[in-house]
């Protein structure tokens, strides 16, 4: 592939441990290492699709959970001592990252200015962008949702794309500037209708890395009113 793409909106590797527990609903306390290691790998495969820098910490931690499976897969020798829970420490890291991303969402809940306290003249344009009448609430997402909904995308397709000569030059920055150009007259839309007729693999990948980008940017948010829902995307920035 023609592009490498470096991206500083993941947190780091257990912001994603964290997300696939809360979005399977695990105790903290008993995970099911054989579950999250299979969906956490999952996870960082899309990533190398995307060419996306993964941070060696990413890795660790990928070979921290088969090294934990592979130590529970193991049957119980006897006349041993009975070894601790080798997921208790993984636990335990958990808990503090938990507890200090909570801490940091109370402190972003403030009122900022420019964002929750404004200057004379200035208005907020975010919530007027939201798309009305909804049956269901929407819900802002972050950015492993984005990537599990790219990953369904790309599935999909259903086909291996045949090896041909593509005339047509595109670049991350030109699809981003589409991308705006559109949103500045719709305000709002979906990840499809940005897509339109180009379902080709390549125009995925650019429009995928592109919103990544305006979200790290904050000119644009994501949201969506269900798990398997359609991602909607909202300019929260003037033309």
């Amino acid at each position: 592939m023609s592009y490498e793409i470096k991206l500083d909106i993941f947190e780091g590797p257990l912001d994603l441990l964290l997300y696939l527990i809360r979005k399977n609903e695990i105790d903290i306390h008993n995970i099911p290492i054989a579950l999250i290691t299979e969906q956490y790998l999952g996870y960082l495969d899309v990533m190398r699709s995307l060419n996306l820098d993964l941070a060696g910490e990413y890795l660790v931690l990928a070979a921290t959970l088969i090294h934990i499976k592979s130590r529970m897969l193991l049957p119980p020798v006897e006349g041993e001592e009975e070894e601790a829970d080798p997921r208790a420490e993984l636990a335990r890291q958990v808990i503090e990252y938990k507890a200090v991303k909570e801490a940091a969402l109370s402190l972003e809940s403030l009122p900022q200015l420019g964002r929750d306290v404004f200057a004379l003249g200035a208005k907020p344009d975010e919530e007027a962008n939201l798309p009305e009448g909804d049956e269901e609430p929407l819900v802002e997402i972050g950015v492993f949702e984005l990537v599990a909904a790219f990953r369904r995308v790309i599935v999909g397709l259903g086909r291996v794309e045949e090896l041909a000569i593509d005339t047509e030059k595109m670049s991350l920055t030109d699809r981003i500037n589409e991308i705006m150009e559109r949103l500045s007259q719709e305000r709002q839309l979906t990840f499809t209708e940005l897509l339109g007729e180009r379902q080709d693999r390549k125009s995925i990948v650019y429009t995928f890395l592109a919103i990544l980008e305006l979200i790290k940017l904050r000119m644009i948010r994501a949201y969506q009113a269900g798990s398997f829902d359609q991602i909607r995307l909202v300019l929260t920035v003037e033309e």
